[in-house]
């Protein structure tokens, strides 16, 4: 009898597709959660992951054990390759699935714009295995300075730490590595930390632009005060494993260098065959629907959704927002109604942390920046992880960190042993 229920298959665990499945919840339908890995991401924490504030198991929750009191759902393991629209087949690399209703969840991987070199010797974070990746190199990096007695040059190239965009993830990141660097110090003896620079460099003239002045300002203050240098109206030409060339053709030497400028949708969502723009997000209709498709829904990541003449950010709130719609207007279709709800996003405000006791919060009339920003970022987030475990743990070691400064989590996990 189950077989004879609708079937909504979702692709992507991240925030969107988390939310459509517990939206799905109270339906009487059978649902798939098509994944690579078995487990929901809490990506916003990625960048404490690469400096050693947290480990893998806090900011990932399994799946399976996510939704263990649904029925009517399983995951299937795979990953989505390609959609059949026409006959309604989702393609994996473990088999195909039949759908009555898709929704495409799938996320985002990092955009290099076209830039094969940046793609090639930097370091993108939309993974746990990137951030790892991260981890392991700036460790690295310290462990050879010091090895390296003979040439300052040579050290100071190690030691040379760029992260590329100015938006919350680069903030965050910077701002964690100057704290990184900061704890090193009582460890490393004779290592000269007058060679270490942390650059963050952004090709507009802000940086949060979804920040209003007064916090920009604030941001650019702390991020001084740390230690890092913010190079605003800087634009990247290339890459190479010894550093990166700015287009005015400045050359920054370095072994370090951290993209996260800009997202691209999953590849997933080309396979369709309808428009996308150059992030190779889904031009959606205004019920998140794709055109010419009207079973399978867009959402996230994914969505090319425009609310004031602009599109909509790719951000949690807007995923999670627009898979509540979407779940709605598939009950609707189960019913066999025509008229679906029309997306509209509330924006409820932005926030971003740029260390230990300092961040932003914009919030319609709140707007502050300091210890009080940072303790909200901190409640909100621990709200938003899966798990009464992630919430001890994480609010443990952030409590740790704030009364010591300690980075547990400084482990080079990628030696090869002969």
């Amino acid at each position: 009898m189950t077989d004879k229920l609708p079937h909504v298959v979702v692709v992507g665990a991240g925030f969107g597709g988390v939310a459509a499945i517990k939206a799905l919840a109270s339906f009487n339908v059978k649902i798939t959660l098509v994944d690579r890995t078995n487990y929901h991401l809490f990506q916003p924490l990625l960048y404490q992951l690469s400096t050693s504030v947290l480990s893998t198991d806090d900011i990932s929750f399994p799946v399976r054990a996510m939704f263990r009191k649904m029925r009517n759902i399983d995951l299937f393991m795979a990953k989505a390759v390609g959609i059949d629209g026409k006959n309604k087949i989702l393609h994996t690399n473990h088999g195909d699935i039949a759908y009555d209703y898709l929704i495409v969840a799938a996320g985002a991987t990092n955009n290099f714009f076209g830039m094969e070199n940046v793609a090639k010797y930097a370091y993108g974070m939309k993974t746990i295995q990137e951030a790892l990746h991260i981890r392991n190199h700036v460790l690295h990096m310290f462990e050879r300075a010091n090895k390296q007695i003979d040439s300052e040059s040579v050290r100071r190239q190690m030691l040379t730490f760029i992260c590329v965009g100015g938006g919350p993830t680069g903030v965050e990141e910077a701002g964690a590595l100057a704290e990184l660097v900061a704890v090193q110090k009582k460890d490393y003896k004779y290592l000269n930390f007058d060679e270490v620079s942390i650059k963050l460099i952004e090709a507009t003239d802000r940086l949060l632009p979804m920040m209003p002045e007064k916090l920009r300002n604030y941001t650019m203050k702390v991020l001084k005060k740390k230690g890092v240098e913010v190079m605003l109206n800087t634009a990247v030409a290339d890459c190479s494993e010894d550093g990166l060339t700015l287009k005015d053709g400045t050359f920054i030497p370095s072994k370090t260098i951290i993209w996260s400028a800009g997202v691209r949708a999953n590849q997933l969502v080309s396979t369709i065959g309808t428009e996308c723009d150059k992030a190779g997000r889904i031009i959606v209709e205004k019920t998140l629907q794709v055109p010419g498709y009207p079973e399978i829904f867009a959402i996230g990541d994914n969505a090319h959704f425009l609310q004031d003449g602009r599109p909509l950010a790719t951000v949690a709130p807007v995923a999670i927002q627009e898979a509540k719609l979407a779940v709605r207007n598939i009950g609707e279709l189960i019913k066999g109604r025509s008229s679906l709800q029309e997306f509209t996003y509330v924006d409820h405000g932005s926030m971003a942390t740029i260390g230990r006791c300092e961040a932003v919060v914009s919030w319609g009339c709140l707007r502050t920046g300091g210890f009080f920003a940072w303790c909200i970022w901190m409640f909100l987030h621990l709200l938003r992880l899966e798990g009464t475990y992630e919430d001890i743990t994480v609010g443990t070691k952030w409590l740790w960190n704030f009364l010591s400064g300690t980075r547990l989590g400084r482990i080079i996990t990628n030696i090869q042993f002969d």
